[in-house]
């Protein structure tokens, strides 16, 4: 059962990198994408929902970390599946809104 343990200390670590962007847009007052744009993912929402968004993002991290098994961030296994979950959820947020805003283009050096 220890292995569902991490399942869920991954998709928390996934939940968690992906409050981050929504939360900080929010709170600056930028609108940003989300999942309630249109389209969805491509269009910008307000940066109250996307408050809102990164919150809930936020609150299922919290619950899918905390309060499932006993995440231990000393436990090697524990830590490398939300450590994965954070990496894939950071790198793919990367390439998809850096499309959108410019960021993978090449730097002239």
């Amino acid at each position: 059962m220890d292995w569902l343990c991490d399942v869920s200390y991954f998709f928390g670590g996934v939940f968690l990198a992906n409050a981050i962007p929504h939360f900080v847009n929010g709170v600056m007052g930028k609108p940003f994408q989300s999942p309630f744009a249109k389209p969805p993912g491509k269009g910008l929402s307000s940066s109250t929902v996307n408050a809102l968004w990164g919150v809930a993002n936020f609150v299922i991290a919290y619950l899918l970390i905390a309060r499932v098994g006993s995440f231990d961030i000393r436990a090697t296994d524990n830590a490398l599946a939300f450590g994965v979950g954070v990496l894939l959820m950071a790198v793919f947020s990367a390439r998809t809104f850096g499309r959108l805003h410019g960021g993978n283009k090449p730097t002239d050096s």
